[in-house]
């Protein structure tokens, strides 16, 4: 509601009139203008100058239009809280035992291998550099391959194959991890579901489960934070 091009233009007084409503939000609804002049120690006209620039004509459609902004400023964190919620419900998961067989099974066959390759495109390309970061920082040999025409040689036989996908059908990772299985490489998959395709094409699969935010036009939203702790999971054990 207030732009910085907005608030850049207010002279001093005007200035003054929006810090106490900014510190006095839920008071605004229920003043006056002379009510709002006098707590500010400015003349009514001042008010009117600061709704003007706000883009309103005057104090009543500024309050109404506050109103409102203030209305979806709390839906907003009604959904951030939403947010925090499906995350505290995942981590509540973990707590109770969620995935710790499988993260130690697992972690014992990344410490046999004599490579890590993190494979994904999209964001999930740039958790698998991440994840080749990490783990390299624990002193295990690992590599990123983001792009799915990547040639896959003689020699990679005893790699371990850590494939990101939020939907686990993308078919180029799918398309790659079968090429890895062609030379005898275990495929670790961190999916959503684990029901997918990769998942189940998989000799170890971590799934998350949570709600999925497919925006079309190959943009997913889903949160990736369970993706973050999977891998953090498994270098610690390391």
């Amino acid at each position: 509601m207030f732009s910085y091009e907005i608030i850049r233009s207010l002279n001093e007084m005007e200035t003054l009139v929006y810090d106490y409503i900014i510190k006095n939000k839920t008071k605004i609804k229920y003043m006056t203008v002379r009510e709002l002049a006098d707590e500010v120690h400015v003349s009514t006209a001042t008010i009117m100058r600061f709704c003007k620039k706000c883009g309103f004509d005057g104090y009543s459609e500024f309050k109404v239009n506050f109103k409102q902004y203030l209305e979806q400023e709390k839906a907003k964190g009604h959904k951030v809280n939403e947010d925090v919620k499906e995350l505290q419900e995942y981590f509540d998961k973990i707590s109770s035992g969620i995935h710790q067989r499988e993260l130690d099974e697992i972690a014992d066959v990344v410490r046999e291998a004599r490579q890590v390759i993190f494979i994904g495109l999209g964001t999930s390309g740039i958790l698998g550099k991440y994840g080749a970061r990490f783990f390299s920082n624990l002193k295990k040999f690992s590599q990123y391959i983001e792009d799915p025409y990547y040639p896959i040689m003689e020699g990679i036989q005893g790699a371990v194959i850590i494939a990101l996908s939020v939907s686990g059908e993308t078919e180029q990772i799918i398309a790659m991890t079968n090429e890895f299985k062609k030379y005898d490489c275990k495929i670790i998959s961190i999916t959503n579901k684990g029901t997918s395709t990769l998942a189940r094409i998989s000799d170890y699969n971590l799934s998350y489960y949570v709600t999925e935010h497919e925006m079309g036009h190959h943009v997913n939203t889903t949160t990736q934070i369970p993706v973050i702790y999977l891998i953090e999971a498994i270098g610690r054990r390391l």
